[in-house]
């Protein structure tokens, strides 16, 4: 009963800014539908497992005398486990595509550079020449695939949107490639973060998406993104993405904050200089 009443009360909470069983787009579906048929099979097989305690407890005669031991063992020990893992590697093998992305052409490309503690987003054209750069605010088009490649400047980040798909790292001397694209957001904020343990200021890798719609996207990207799109993805200093980057902005002066009290005042000073983009040589 217990463990019932948990997962009704885990279904009330599956939205939020980065919350996997919120999907926005194909990826993060493929991912939350996975999710709930391991949930649920597993689930019932528990039950199942349950059923068979009760059975042997309360039966009433001696639970060691087994009538057919061996079928037991079988089905319950062989027959039951391979067709689970069986169908599972079947289902993981079919939605693949749609987790990865393979075989969709991307209408947009992003760099995506990660350093000791934050992004650089550089939004390029159709001939590879950066039109618009981010830091703190990831800007997508709705509807649209997006191929995003993966580059660090020091150590291994992990680049990862929960309500867009998986998470990808991000390796010094590599570059990695991931596909996603929004398609309903739903009008509610969506957040990144990096997933890989980097350093102290860890936490303070975090970013919101704004999704904005392809032809305000198109318009804010060949316009070098300006000042105030920047922020907020429309200028206004409204809708999602803004919510979103006001609440990353403000966990990441929390952070700052405690690190300050628990360390001493050497711990609110800004964190070593690294080099900059156009310093660090990322390929030929």
């Amino acid at each position: 009963m217990t463990a019932c009443a948990a997962v009704f009360v885990s279904v009330g909470c599956t939205r939020g800014p980065q919350s996997t069983l919120d999907p926005a787009g194909p990826s993060a579906e493929a991912i939350a539908q996975t999710w709930w048929l391991m949930a649920g099979l597993f689930g019932s097989v528990w039950l199942l497992v349950m059923v068979f305690v009760c059975w042997a407890l309360f039966r009433g005669r001696n639970t060691r005398a087994l009538s057919q031991p061996v079928r037991l063992i079988v089905v319950g020990g062989l027959v039951l486990p391979t067709t689970v893992l069986v169908g599972l590697l079947a289902w993981g093998t079919w939605i693949s595509a749609r987790v990865t992305g393979v075989g969709v052409q991307p209408e947009h490309v992003i760099d995506v550079f990660a350093r000791q503690w934050e992004w650089d987003f550089r939004y390029l054209d159709a001939d590879g020449a950066v039109r618009a750069r981010s830091g703190t605010t990831l800007h997508l088009p709705r509807g649209e695939m997006v191929e995003f490649r993966i580059h660090s400047e020091d150590v291994v980040h992990s680049f990862w949107i929960p309500r867009l798909g998986g998470k990808i790292d991000a390796v010094p001397g590599r570059v990695n490639v991931l596909r996603l694209r929004v398609d309903d957001d739903g009008g509610r904020p969506m957040r990144g973060q990096c997933a890989e343990f980097c350093g102290l200021e860890h936490t303070h890798m975090i970013f919101a998406v704004d999704v904005m719609p392809p032809d305000a996207w198109l318009a804010w990207r060949d316009g070098g993104g300006d000042a105030d799109a920047t922020d907020t993805g429309r200028g206004d200093g409204s809708g999602a993405g803004a919510r979103a980057g006001n609440a990353a902005d403000a966990l990441r002066a929390r952070t700052r904050a405690r690190h300050a009290v628990g360390m001493g005042s050497d711990a609110a000073r800004e964190p070593d200089v690294v080099p900059s983009a156009t310093d660090v040589e990322t390929g030929p």
